[in-house]
């Protein structure tokens, strides 16, 4: 399965508040699971991949991403 099928429900819920996170908390990291957002915004990968843990814990999927107001993009060749 793709990734962006596994976590197609997490990437609607993100891009529902991504206009207003990238206000409020630029460059930091959200954590989302379905439809749940853990509480909190984190300022590096590894604090928001702790909090997913602890909540959410190793067995299930979550999403950690990084809010950006738009997306930067890579070309690697």
């Amino acid at each position: 399965m793709a990734t962006a099928e596994l976590f197609s429900r997490e990437l609607s819920v993100f891009e529902k508040h991504r206009k207003n996170w990238s206000r409020s908390h630029p460059s930091e990291y959200v954590v989302i699971q379905d439809d749940v957002i853990v509480e909190g915004f984190f300022s590096t990968y590894g604090e928001a991949l702790k909090a997913g843990l602890n909540q959410f814990g190793a067995q299930r999927n979550f999403l950690v991403k990084q809010i950006w107001k738009i997306e930067p993009v890579y070309f690697i060749s």
